[in-house]
């Protein structure tokens, strides 16, 4: 699977995943979600984010929770 809006820079947050190299860490949007919080309201919070951004949050938040 390709994530291509996830992004890894030692350089910001400390190498965590972020959203498209901004200080978003995918963490906290996530929780975000899994709190309830309607994309809507995520996206007012963060202007900079785009939906998309959020689908492929939570769906790199599903891919590493994968068992095999």
């Amino acid at each position: 699977m390709t994530f291509d809006r996830i992004t890894f820079d030692p350089r910001i947050m400390g190498g965590r995943a972020c959203i498209r190299g901004m200080r978003i860490p995918v963490s906290g949007i996530v929780g975000q979600v899994a709190h309830g919080i309607p994309f809507e309201e995520i996206l007012k919070g963060y202007p900079d984010l785009e939906r998309a951004d959020i689908s492929q949050a939570v769906e790199y938040g599903a891919w590493l929770t994968r068992e095999w």
